[in-house]
């Protein structure tokens, strides 16, 4: 028997839960990430020199991500097995409480080199839990909803995550206007600390909520056997492949444009804060547009919406950059904003409900996110592999490179999109899945 989806308050109340809940994991998550470029060099690494202690403490951002991967396995396997709920509840606690303690974290000069050791150690505890934390809030809404609005429900987790980034960026920017040793000793742990706080806020609202339906339908009518991700590589490999590979283009455009550009614009003359005004501001306006994009996918299809954004980035590769070695403050923001509200929102709005309408039941949470957090494992390294393309041609404004990269990879997402199958009226209560249905043609909706 199909469960029937939820309506009115409890829906609403599973999508506040899920905007909530994500919103939190990745302010902490990425509040780590400004904390290191700002601060971290000279609290935990202080035996270093400057240049190596930002390089060691940037680096520790890679691990978060690494993490994230290995989260989404550990977290999606119990996540097919004990439900949605649980996990949820799980990886909340783990990420505030986590990122408390790094506020309480004393430096290198009070306990030595424990210090970045246990700082370490509490980054990882961080990358497992929001790798464990989307597809979870993903599926949370997309199996609580009805077909003709699962798109505009799913876009809630999406939001969360823009909305984390805004108030993580943020928090760290006014604790900065302090003085510098006041910054150093006691500042910059006062957003790290309100992590406690937002946990009990993020807990009320998760443990208000149903079960999935769906999961509960199908934990009653089938007991999947095997382990999770052993089952989704052996049955949805391809799937597997095309989801990771049509995010790709986002990724790596995020990479690029909100995170790189950061580090690029003052070489070229830009002031710091004009880079971080840019993404701000764009970041605002692509929050705004992710749910008109997703209620978009919900009337035309996931498949439109997700393509036009991939040929938006691959369009952009080059004139985004021309834009912003213009010189021009207000060309660099018109780029900034092209790319994060044209080309990478359409695509993320819209992926977590394609994501689940992907994969069977039995095995969703953890091919929903095997697959988010392989393409985010991607962007982690994409500031990188742009700085280094950039250094091969001899710096400056010599970015064709990087034009090239982010090109080629748009291109690959739009081939990727092109392959994959309209899902908009899929049954979520389906036990195939994609793979499945690619040998009867006849049961894939048509575009």
């Amino acid at each position: 028997m199909a469960p029937t989806p939820s309506k009115g308050p409890q829906l609403r109340r599973v999508a506040t839960s899920s905007y909530l809940g994500t919103t939190i994991e990745y302010y902490d998550f990425l509040l780590y990430a400004t904390a290191a470029a700002l601060v971290f060099s000279k609290v935990f690494f202080a035996d270093l020199s400057p240049s190596w202690g930002t390089i060691v403490a940037l680096a520790t951002l890679a691990v978060g991500y690494v993490a994230r991967f290995a989260g989404a396995i550990i977290f999606g396997h119990f996540g097919d097995r004990l439900g949605r709920k649980a996990v949820l509840v799980t990886t909340m606690v783990i990420m505030g409480v986590t990122s408390g303690i790094i506020g309480l974290l004393p430096g290198s000069e009070q306990i030595g080199h424990a210090a970045p050791l246990l700082l370490v150690v509490l980054r990882i505890l961080q990358g497992l839990a929001v790798g464990g934390e989307f597809g979870g809030a993903v599926l949370m809404t997309s199996e609580h909803a009805g077909t003709k609005r699962r798109g505009l429900a799913s876009s809630a987790t999406a939001m969360g995550a823009a909305t984390g980034a805004v108030l993580a960026t943020g928090a760290m920017t006014l604790v900065a206007q302090l003085p510098e040793d006041q910054l150093l000793t006691w500042g910059w742990r006062i957003p790290f600390l309100v992590s406690f706080l937002l946990v009990g806020v993020g807990l009320y609202c998760r443990l208000r909520v149903a079960e999935s339906p769906v999961f509960l339908a199908r934990r009653e009518e089938h007991q999947p056997a095997g382990t999770p991700i052993v089952t989704l590589l052996r049955t949805h490999p391809t799937t597997v492949l095309k989801s990771t590979c049509f995010l790709l283009g986002a990724t790596v455009g995020q990479g690029v444009f909100a995170i790189f550009v950061m580090s690029y614009a003052p070489t070229i003359g830009y002031a710091h804060s004009t880079a971080i005004s840019a993404v701000l501001i764009s970041t605002l306006i692509g929050l705004v547009a992710t749910p008109l994009y997703a209620s978009l996918s919900d009337r035309i299809g996931r498949r439109p919406v997700v393509a036009g954004g991939t040929i938006f980035m691959a369009a952009l590769a080059y004139p985004a950059f021309l834009l912003i070695n213009s010189g021009s403050v207000g060309l660099f923001m018109l780029a900034v904003a092209a790319v994060l509200v044209l080309a990478m929102t359409p695509v993320v709005a819209v992926a977590p409900v394609m994501l689940s309408e992907l994969f069977p039941t039995q095995i969703r949470y953890t091919g929903v996110s095997t697959a988010y957090q392989l393409a985010h494992l991607m962007a982690g390294f994409t500031p990188l592999i742009a700085a280094s393309l950039l250094a091969a041609v001899g710096g400056g404004t010599n970015t064709g490179l990087i034009s090239a990269f982010v090109l080629v990879i748009s291109l690959l997402s739009t081939l990727a999109v092109w392959w994959t199958p309209e899902t908009r009226a899929r049954d979520l209560t389906d036990l195939k899945g994609d793979e499945s249905r690619s040998e009867h043609p006849e049961a894939v909706p048509s575009t």
